[in-house]
């Protein structure tokens, strides 16, 4: 099973992500699209209650098909604070993660990899302490700023940091579409990362395995409260 340390406090997170930052892997291209396994992360939150639900999903990357669920819910054990989200969602991720019977060739985030105010977000976490090539499809650009992208299909523009930094991509998955934003996290390439995006998109704006992987935790979330 693959341990986290949960920090005593803000300060604590703060060193760890600097420690684990400098593992991230840049120089690799990843898997190819359309094969292997893919899975999709997700999580749900109860803040009534304190309880955070994970859910994995692994899809067959040339069907789609679902080859493997697994969920867990564990409790919050972090404060909610910008930039630090990963410490309150990794542990149960982690949970989920560990219960498949293979481990998938990629992982997709519904959150960022290096598109963070810290340059580390969830995609950059788990894929250094898991050791998996990963990946952040986001529904919104956060903090960053682009240029919209052209209407049709597989257009992109660059994501952008207030220096001017490109740190992922907002990229069109259907026509006339929102986009959605992705980014590195570990061990992919930002243009292989958009191409797995769009293989796995070929209906929804919203990649297959989080779109799969965000009604699973839901439910979980439901049955366990």
């Amino acid at each position: 099973m693959t341990m986290v340390k949960t920090p005593a406090d803000e300060a604590e997170a703060r060193a760890i992500q600097d420690e684990l930052r400098a593992a991230v892997v840049l120089d690799e291209v990843g898997p190819p699209p359309g094969r292997g396994l893919v899975a999709g992360v997700d999580v749900a939150y109860d803040d009534e209650r304190d309880l955070v639900a994970a859910a994995a999903v692994v899809l067959d990357a040339a069907t789609l098909d679902v080859v493997e669920e697994r969920t867990a819910v564990g409790s919050v054990s972090f404060p909610y604070v910008p930039g630090l989200l990963a410490f309150r969602e990794l542990p149960t991720v982690l949970a989920a993660l560990d219960a498949l019977s293979v481990p998938p060739d990629l992982v997709v985030c519904d959150g960022y990899g290096l598109a963070h105010p810290r340059g580390f977000g969830l995609a950059c976490h788990l894929g250094v302490v898991t050791g998996l090539p990963s990946m952040g499809v986001a529904k919104n650009p956060f903090i960053f700023t682009y240029d919209e992208p052209g209407a049709r299909r597989g257009d992109a523009a660059a994501l952008l940091a207030s220096d001017g930094g490109v740190v992922g991509r907002a990229l069109r998955t259907q026509d006339g579409i929102k986009p959605v934003y992705v980014s590195v996290g570990h061990r992919i390439s930002l243009d292989n990362a958009c191409r797995h995006a769009l293989a796995l998109s070929p209906r929804f704006r919203i990649p297959e395995s989080t779109r799969r992987a965000d009604s699973l935790c839901r439910r979980a979330l439901r049955e366990a409260s």
